[in-house]
């Protein structure tokens, strides 16, 4: 998990993470607001070079901006010769089309170059299935009322699957890829008893009630909360599984940044 808050955070990185495969490459979901993501794979001790597939999931600035950054990076080790392979980013229309945009506007001229060479976006509609890193990865529009925003399911070799919900509530239109799944991954923007603190229901998110609720409810077997308020990161950890734990009756994961979850 290289970051685990919502998009105004100042006390930890904003929501962002890899899926680790045994081949030692890295699936990247998002990359967080801005230029600390390459921080965060410093401290995580993640080569760039290991990073060859990215998923975005939608075009707010927390989950985005950081993707440029990341393109950076890989461009530049491409023209010093230090990156094989190519980099591919898979993203619905909106998102490719903005990343386009921003990294002609930002990036230098031959680093810009490398895309369509050898970076390359692939536009994802709702329900395409994609092979990658022996994953076979299904994408699904959670139908926003914000933001264009995917989420997706990867189902590994031995058939475990995991479920990446996006950042809002989850949505009935998935419901046939994610039920029962082994993991899944939600947003849970606050506690159900901080509600009228931090107004999760105007932002279009969710509580911890509601997310786990929802998991029990999907008959899967674990639970990873994120995107979350940074107030109290003391004791966040705790006071978020305690009240997990009141509706669902799996396993409950309220990772740090940084933090390793293993999927065995």
């Amino acid at each position: 998990m290289f970051g685990t808050g919502s998009a105004m955070v100042t006390h930890c990185f904003n929501t962002c993470f890899a899926l680790h495969l045994e081949n030692d490459e890295y699936f990247m979901v998002d990359a967080g607001g801005g230029n600390g993501i390459l921080q965060q794979l410093e401290k995580a001790k993640i080569d760039s070079k290991t990073i060859h597939h990215m998923f975005v999931t939608h075009s707010h600035t927390d989950h985005v901006l950081g993707v440029i950054w990341v393109i950076r990076k890989i461009a530049t080790l491409m023209n010093q010769g230090q990156y094989e392979s190519d980099f591919h980013i898979y993203c619905h229309d909106v998102v490719r089309d903005i990343l386009l945009t921003m990294t002609k506007l930002t990036l230098k001229k031959k680093d810009f170059e490398q895309i369509g060479q050898r970076i390359f976006f692939h536009e994802i509609k709702d329900g395409d299935k994609i092979s990658i890193l022996g994953m076979e990865i299904t994408a699904f529009d959670i139908l926003s009322t914000k933001a264009k925003q995917f989420g997706f399911t990867a189902v590994f070799a031995d058939g475990m699957k995991i479920a990446c919900l996006g950042d809002e509530p989850y949505n009935e239109h998935c419901h046939d890829l994610v039920k029962e799944a082994d993991w899944i991954f939600s947003e849970a923007f606050c506690l159900y008893a901080d509600r009228d603190t931090f107004k999760p229901y105007e932002k279009n998110h969710s509580t911890v009630k509601e997310a786990s609720e929802t998991a029990q409810s999907l008959e899967v077997k674990n639970l990873v909360l994120y995107h979350t308020e940074d107030k109290n990161m003391s004791k966040r950890k705790e006071n978020y599984t305690n009240e997990a734990r009141m509706y669902y009756k799996g396993n409950v994961f309220v990772p740090e940044d940084l933090e390793v979850i293993s999927l065995q």
